[in-house]
């Protein structure tokens, strides 16, 4: 509990000590009154201050005004039966001001529970940054006040403040605050870190990138903190409908007060305005909406901030609302179906070449990674790693890159040629044709086909699994864009069992395509664009819902994207789509529940059936339960 918690719950506590200990103290009239109004005010003088100040700005009709006006009323009842000779009941105004109290104390700390999970992604903001200067000293610095290009050392246990390179040092960094998994990973020289990681284990040198503000912790950040300015309509829905039904019960109120007892007057009976106006003080307590009004953004911020925990960041509970009537999911290919890394695959030696004996697997793998080896081009980059072993400079000589074709080069004295089908044709050499999906690396040895390299692009090892638990959660259709070849995409779309395909597409013609099934879908489904957050910008703000997914500390991925998959998991996809879901019942589960219990007690109420102390039941006890029933979006579960 806060502060200002603990001492709610004192007052709480005096106020109900208070009124067990009037119970049996022997005291009637004014003196009477006058003891009861002690817990009173203890338990609700801020309420009464609160409904002053509200009156005073003109924001009169709000939770705070119903209470003062059912309390104040029902004590000033029970001095006018005092006046009257009779015996005045002061117990239940004060007993719905300290139940009324319970309830927000309640309230808060169901808040309090909630913001728990975002609290701890906010933990991620680092204090400093040790910066170090020309004479190898550290300096330490608020992260604002770092420069690009500067040079800052990480040790273990701190966390990396800025978006950067590693120049020095290997080490481990845990980052679960900004993907939810607790997988270490580990890092060294050369590798891209990003901000709100922790660093484990060795000592870093990182050379920064970028400024604090434009640095993926500060991005993560702003967007948590902005998510509540994005209302669901069900939310916008409830705040409007408290505008208009708190005026409206008040008038209500009032008319149940005066109406009935001036109708008996000009009837020639008893007024019986004391019985009427309990009633109406009784409609008001009962007419409060306070479950509607705090447990639903609450079961919002439930939802949100279970998905954060999990790596799931949502801009807001609009798209929260949305994500639940998702029926269309597309998908980008490249680094969010695969891997986006570019593998050898096949190693195919031809017939004839292997047949003489001369080379093995291995050998023709050397002479295209030695060919290839002066090229920034990713195909040479994947015959490099694939290969493995140091290639020396002095073997190479007379290297010729042709653009779209491949390279020729000599490799201890053999003429090697590396490269595409055109290249094969150029040097008029015959090939064997590839049936199977991904790039083909065709290598010739002093003028002799030796066979080929098959180089692909690796499926990711759950992203079958994804495809089907989205259909298993109610996705009527899947469907896969990419600019990559018909083969290659009609292989993985069968792979993973996706839908429908469209290959050699432009980011145009994904637009389009987008708009195509736009068009189909009904109004009340949505449809999910998935993409890594760079290339596919246009794309994702098109869509119905636009998911970066693959694109961890991508400034493109997070302003582009409604919901931001913080790690290289597509199934988080089917998580979030769960979370929505379950998110969404308890909404509507609490919007009937309130309101069914509320227009029951206030038909009682007015007939005269429900006191003072079921409109507390109908009030404070139905926010507490609908506020129970909110905090069940917490609970997320993986399986």
């Amino acid at each position: 509990m806060t502060k200002k918690q603990k001492k709610m719950l004192c007052r709480i506590l005096v106020s109900a000590v208070m009124m067990a200990a009037l119970i049996f103290v022997p005291a009637d009239g004014y003196v009477r009154f006058g003891l009861y109004l002690i817990p009173y005010f203890v338990i609700g003088y801020d309420i009464l201050k609160k409904a002053a100040l509200g009156i005073a700005h003109g924001q009169v009709f709000d939770e705070n005004f119903l209470m003062a006006v059912a309390t104040v009323g029902a004590m000033l009842l029970g001095v006018y039966h005092v006046s009257q000779g009779e015996e005045g009941e002061f117990a239940e105004g004060v007993a719905v001001m300290l139940f009324y109290q319970i309830g927000e104390l309640f309230q808060a700390v169901a808040v309090g529970r909630s913001r728990q999970n975002i609290s701890a992604l906010m933990d991620i903001r680092p204090d400093y940054a040790n910066v170090e200067r020309e004479d190898g000293e550290l300096e330490q610095v608020d992260p604002e006040d770092v420069e690009i290009g500067s040079l800052i050392v990480v040790r273990p246990g701190e966390k990396i403040p800025i978006d950067g390179v590693v120049t020095e040092g290997v080490s481990t960094l845990n980052t679960s605050a900004l993907t939810g998994e607790s997988a270490p990973r580990d890092v060294q020289a050369g590798e891209t870190v990003i901000s709100g990681c922790v660093n484990l284990t060795g000592l870093l040198r990182i050379r920064t990138e970028k400024e604090f503000g434009e640095s993926t912790v500060s991005k993560i950040l702003d967007l948590v903190e902005n998510s509540g300015m994005k209302k669901a309509r069900t939310e916008n829905f409830i705040t409007k409908f408290a505008h208009y039904y708190t005026p409206a019960v008040c008038c209500s109120a009032l008319v149940l007060a005066v109406v009935p007892s001036v109708v008996n007057l000009l009837m020639g009976n008893p007024g019986n305005w004391s019985t009427w106006v309990i009633r109406a003080l009784t409609f008001l307590v009962i007419s409060c909406p306070c479950a509607l009004v705090i447990s639903i953004p609450l079961s919002f911020f439930g939802g949100i901030g279970g998905a954060s925990s999990r790596g799931i960041l949502v801009k807001g509970s609009n798209y929260l609302e949305a994500l639940a009537q998702a029926r269309y999911v597309v998908f980008d290919k490249t680094g969010t179906l695969t891997r986006g890394v570019f593998r050898v695959t096949g190693i195919y030696p031809a017939p004839e070449w292997k047949a003489q004996g001369e080379e093995t697997p291995l050998q023709l793998l050397e002479y295209a990674a030695c060919a290839e080896s002066y090229s920034t081009h990713p195909i040479s980059k994947s015959l490099r790693e694939a290969y493995g072993a140091e290639i020396p400079a002095e073997c190479i000589s007379g290297v010729e890159e042709i653009g779209g074709y491949g390279v020729t080069a000599s490799v201890n004295g053999v003429a090697v040629a590396a490269g595409n089908d055109k290249l094969m044709k150029k040097l008029g050499i015959g090939y064997t044709e590839n049936t199977e999906p991904g790039t083909v690396i065709h290598v010739a040895v002093d003028g002799k086909y030796a066979g080929y390299i098959l180089i692909s692009d690796v499926v990711k090892e759950n992203a079958k699994e994804a495809i089907q638990e989205l259909k298993a959660a109610g996705v009527r259709h899947t469907v896969m864009l990419t600019g990559d070849s018909r083969r290659v995409a009609e292989y993985v779309a069968g792979t993973l069992g996706v839908d429908q395909v469209r290959s050699e597409l432009l980011p145009a013609d994904k637009v389009a395509a987008v708009e195509e099934l736009l068009a189909a879908k009904s109004p009340k489904e949505k449809l999910v664009f998935v993409g890594d957050g760079i290339n596919d910008a246009p794309v994702l703000s098109r869509a119905d819902i636009g998911v970066a997914m693959g694109a961890l500390g991508s400034d493109a991925a997070i302003e582009a994207a409604d919901i931001v998959l913080m790690d290289d998991n597509v199934q988080k996809l089917a998580l979030a789509m769960k979370i929505s879901r379950k998110c969404m019942r308890i909404v509507y589960e609490n919007i009937v529940f309130a309101l069914g219990v509320k227009a029951v007690c206030l038909i009682l109420g007015a007939v005269g059936l429900a006191n003072m102390w079921l409109a507390i039941f109908a009030d404070v006890g139905v926010m507490v339960l609908a506020v129970l029933n909110a905090v069940r979006c917490l609970k997320v579960r993986t399986a």
